[in-house]
């Protein structure tokens, strides 16, 4: 329920300033729908899930794979001058967790570094992760959380 984006907005202020105010389900088929979404939110961001593992990114261009200066621009996320991920979601780039986008901040966290083949799995893993979560957001607000 904490994932839901009217749940946030109804109680940002008191977010601000306390802990989340956790409404009770209206009745158990709510509960069982929240539950298992809350179970697939879980799995996603452990990277446990296998939707992670379905590639929404490719990364078609070789070289050194050295982070420089990102540029995102229609879905084309630039590591460099010459390499980038292609069909990055603009949702994963712009998602918010807390004060950081994780999409942005995991590269700048690496910038000058060279990644790995693994780095750049675990990157596109990533960005399924925050696609989904997106998704499933909007699930808990069609499902009612008060």
């Amino acid at each position: 329920m904490l994932h839901s984006p009217s749940y946030r907005e109804k109680y940002k202020e008191f977010l601000k300033i306390d802990f989340p105010r956790v409404p009770y389900p209206k009745d158990q088929q709510t509960f069982r729908q929240l539950v298992a979404l809350d179970s697939e939110l879980r799995e996603l961001h452990l990277l446990e899930s296998p939707t992670v593992d379905q590639r929404l990114t490719t990364y078609p261009v070789s070289g050194d794979n050295m982070v420089g200066k990102l540029h995102y621009h229609d879905g084309k996320l630039y590591i460099n001058e010459t390499q980038y991920f292609d069909g990055l979601p603009s949702i994963a780039w712009e998602f918010y967790i807390g004060g950081y986008q994780p999409a942005q901040k995991w590269l700048k966290d690496r910038k000058s570094r060279e990644l790995s083949f693994e780095d750049v799995r675990h990157y596109q893993r990533i960005i399924v992760a925050l696609t989904e979560t997106e998704r499933i957001m909007g699930e808990i607000d069609d499902v009612g959380v008060e």
